[in-house]
This record gives structure tokens, C-alpha cells and sequence, in this order.
């Protein structure tokens, strides 16, 4: 089993990671626009908006005065699909707001028509991180019932405006992220000191995220039942450490808990057997209503999207490392990491490409996948080999995924084109086969290079994702 010639290939960004224009257009600040830039090891939440601090995010890359250009390189590459998001507080500024801000509206007419045009077929993500900032002050971020309303207007705004332009929607960006401290704020939206982020308060947010997302899959068919609405998983498998029973019982533990439990949920209509024990294991308590449990059955999504960039390992016993920005685990001794401390293993994608499609047994897209790494520009050129090698293994294993008869009808690398890095805030942590001329501070002229992935990207997908060696020796 081959490829499918109408596969999706592409890229994937994110509106608060290279729209910058923060306060254009009649937007209104979201959470990230008040992340500041790593400092001493961290990322610092001022609401304040502390002018000492540098806001990242709130400049990006300007793609928004820039999309144009962007996108007929990501054409000029063969893009089919570009996964991209909208920014809630383009839309409604302040989350709660009665009506829509008209020229939010139309700044992303305009990109579904550039992209029209070019015969790109846009993913939409309706939250990537971008919860609006006056959501998070004054209702306390998704912990509050409050906001699943108002996602739900936000919604069925974009459902019925872009009826015609926008057929794949997925609803939250990685939403299992708020399982674990780091997502707390960049996925819940909440405001938390450290004695404050315990799995309870993310839980609860996590229950009405889940509940919103099955509100907005229901009101997506309701309105338009051609439209295809998914759900975004992190998914990074934990391998079992040794071959002792205690850590294959761990390492199931941590998959069910990090890697399925939302998903299960979200395809599936209903928390799966193993929660209540598992959650009450880790001190966390849920009750689910009758009317949450009829909502939750009849918001199933259509497909599965996931970002892999790594795998980890657990033992029974052991405490956890941060082997990862996300992600804490135990490092595999069989493989390599990135500088960032990603570890590195394209079997382990292929792997994942079966577990999912056994699991869910729905069409899986492939929303992220991508290696971050410091590119050197020398002589106005990017020699990016070890990109190349990282992307050319994950897609070979893609491709026996394939063969192993999963149903895979799209795959996005994550920043085709630089962009500010959700966990650091820098710019020195490029993904993209576009290389923009900024540093960490926003400095530079913002100019837009062709790196050598770039023409490598193009003759993959020219080649219908045929990434034999012997292609590979040909394109590299």
C-alpha cells in the first residue's frame, strides 16, 4: 500500500507564533502576547506586562503584513495543505465579547483566498495557545464552565463565516497538554502559582475543553455536515525502561494517562474504564454529569491529528527528567537527542501511526513533525543536512506505517518557516525550510532565505512522498 496521490502534504503555524500585529486589526491581547522570552532558564507570565520583559509573540515574524509572500513559498514548494490557526482574540478581543471583530474576519478571508489560489487546501485549528488574555484574568482560564460558551460562540462564528473556504477543522491544539504543569498556562489558560498547578485545577480545565470541543464537532455538523472536525493529541510514547513487569505496567500507566486519555474521550464519546482509578491514583477526583456524558457521545470527532517529535521512557520507581519542553520521562539509551534534549526515533513514529489507527481506528493526519535546531547562515546559504536526515527518517517510517495498512491522509512539518518557539520564545530554535532573518530580540530584517530543505521538501512532495535511499541520494 502506497501513498495516496490526493495525500495532503504541507506545513503547520501557529497565529500567535508569526502573525505578530498583536494589537492590529482591532485584536485583542492573548495569553501569549504576555509570555515573555526565556530568562535565566524560564518563561515569565506578566499580565502587567512587565516593560522590562521582551514579548515575543507579540511580533512573530509579521507574517500577518507578510502572508502573501509566505505563502507563495510554501506554493513554490508544492504545499497541498497548510495547517494554520486562527486567533481567537483577532475575532472576539476579549473572548466574551457579544459580536465579532469584523476585520479579524476579514484578514482570514484573505488568507483562505491567497491560499485558494494557490491550491492549498488550509487545516484550520480554532485554539492553538491563543486564548484571549481577558479570559484568563477575569474568568480564571478553563477551569471556568464560563468559557465553553464562549468558545462555542467563537466557533460557530468561524463555522458559518468560512462555509465554502475551510473543510478540516481541528478543534484544540494539543490538548492533553494541559495535563501536565507546563500547559497549564499556554493550553488552560489559568494564572496558577506553583502550589496552585495541581492535576485537579488542570483536570477540571481539561473536562471543559473536552466538553467544548464536542460542543463545536456537534455545531460544525449542524451547520455544514460535509465539514470534518478533529481532535490534536501530543503524543509521545513511553517505552518501558526494562523488560521488568513493573515498568511495562508503568509505562502503560503513563500512555493511558498522558498519551489517550483526552483522545479516548474525544473519539469515543465517554471517559475510558481506567480513569477513575487511574486519576484518583494520582490524587485527582472527577464527577461527570448525565447532561456532560450526552454532549461528550454526541461530539465525537471525525479524524485524529497528533504532533510526534520524540519518544520517552518510564520505570517503575524512578522520578521522571525533563527529557523534553512538555514532556518529562527517562532518556532511552539506544538513541540520540537534539540539543533541545529531544530524543530523537522515527521507529517510534511508526509506531505511533499503528497504535493510534488500532486504537481509534478514524483517518489520521499528521499536524506536527519537525526538528528544531540552530541554523547558521553562511555566505546568504543554510546547509540544513541534519534537517533533512531527521524529516527523510520520519517519512520513510510514515511510509511503512502506510504499508502497514494505517490511514494516513495528511502530513504537515511543523514551521516551514522560522517562527518563535512556544517554549523558549527564541527564534534560534529553527524548524522551518525558510530561514527569516530575526534573532531572539526580534532584531533583523526580517527577510525570508530559502534554506537547502527547502528544495529537498519540494522534490518529496513532487515524488508523491516516494523517499527510497535511492530518491534520497538523488534530492539531498
Amino acid at each position: 500500500m502506497a501513498i495516496q496521490k490526493n495525500f495532503l502534504w504541507g506545513g503547520a503555524i501557529a497565529a500567535n507564533q508569526v502573525e505578530g500585529a498583536w494589537d492590529k486589526g482591532g485584536k485583542g491581547p492573548s495569553i501569549m502576547d504576555f509570555y515573555s522570552a526565556v530568562q535565566n532558564g524560564r518563561r515569565i507570565v506578566s499580565p502587567e506586562a512587565d516593560p522590562s520583559l521582551y514579548f515575543p509573540n507579540r511580533y512573530g515574524i509579521d507574517f500577518y503584513h507578510n502572508y502573501e509572500e509566505d505563502i507563495a513559498l510554501f506554493a513554490e514548494m508544492g504545499f497541498r495543505t497548510l495547517r494554520l490557526s486562527i486567533a481567537w482574540s483577532r475575532i472576539y478581543p476579549n473572548g466574551d465579547d457579544e459580536s465579532p471583530n469584523e476585520e479579524g474576519l476579514r484578514f482570514y478571508d484573505r488568507i483562505f483566498d491567497c491560499l485558494a489560489s494557490h491550491g492549498i487546501t488550509p487545516v484550520v485549528t480554532l485554539s492553538h495557545y491563543e486564548t484571549p488574555m481577558n479570559l484568563a484574568v477575569k474568568y480564571g482560564g478553563w477551569r471556568n464552565r464560563a468559557l465553553v460558551g464562549f468558545f462555542l460562540r467563537y466557533a460557530k462564528t468561524i463555522f458559518e463565516r468560512y462555509r465554502g473556504k475551510v473543510k478540516y477543522y481541528l478543534t484544540f491544539n494539543e490538548i492533553n497538554s494541559v495535563l501536565v504543569p507546563f500547559g497549564a498556562y499556554i493550553n488552560g489558560a489559568m494564572l496558577l502559582s506553583e502550589e496552585e498547578n495541581s492535576l485537579t485545577v488542570r483536570l477540571a480545565a481539561l473536562h471543559n475543553m473536552l466538553i467544548a470541543s464536542a460542543e463545536a464537532v456537534a455545531a460544525a455538523h449542524a451547520i455544514e455536515p460535509t465539514l470534518r472536525v478533529g481532535c490534536m493529541l501530543i503524543h509521545t510514547p513511553f517505552y518501558p525502561l526494562t523488560s521488568s513487569p513493573e515498568d511495562q505496567l508503568a509505562a502503560l500507566e503513563e500512555n493511558r494517562f498522558f498519551n489517550f486519555l483526552a483522545g479516548d474521550v474525544q473519539v469515543k464519546g465517554a471517559y475510558p474504564f481506567y480513569a477513575k482509578a487511574l486519576l484518583e491514583k494520582r490524587g485527582a477526583h472527577l464527577e461527570i454529569s448525565r447532561n456532560d456524558a450526552d454532549i461528550l457521545r454526541h461530539g465525537r470527532v471525525d479524524f485524529v491529528s497528533f504532533s510526534y517529535y520524540m519518544s520517552s521512557c518510564i520505570s517503575a520507581g524512578t522520578p521522571k527528567e525533563g527529557t523534553g519542553n512538555i514532556i518529562a520521562g527517562l532518556p532511552n539509551p539506544t538513541l540520540k537527542a537534539s540539543e533541545w534534549g529531544w530524543q530523537i526515533d522515527p521507529a517510534g513514529f511508526r509506531y505511533t501511526l499503528n497504535t493510534l489507527y488500532e486504537r481509534y481506528g478514524l483517518p489520521l493526519f499528521v499536524a506536527e513533525n519537525g526538528l528544531g535546531a540552530r541554523d547558521e547562515l553562511r555566505d546568504g546559504k543554510i546547509e540544513d543536512d541534519y534537517r533533512i536526515a531527521y524529516l527523510s527518517a520520519h517519512i520513510r517510517e510514515m511510509e511503512r506505517a502506510v504499508a502497514d495498512g494505517v490511514e494516513v491522509f495528511g502530513y504537515t512539518v511543523w514551521g516551514p518557516i522560522d517562527l518563535i518557539s512556544a517554549s523558549g520564545g527564541e527564534m534560534s530554535k529553527r524548524y522551518g525550510f525558510i530561514y527569516v532573518d530575526l534573532d531572539d530580540r526580534g532584531a533583523g530584517s526580517g527577510k525570508r532565505i530559502r534554506k537547502k530543505s527547502f528544495d529537498w521538501y519540494r522534490r518529496v512532495i513532487e515524488a508523491g512522498g516516494v523517499v527510497t535511499q535511492e530518491r534520497l541520494e538523488e534530492t539531498v
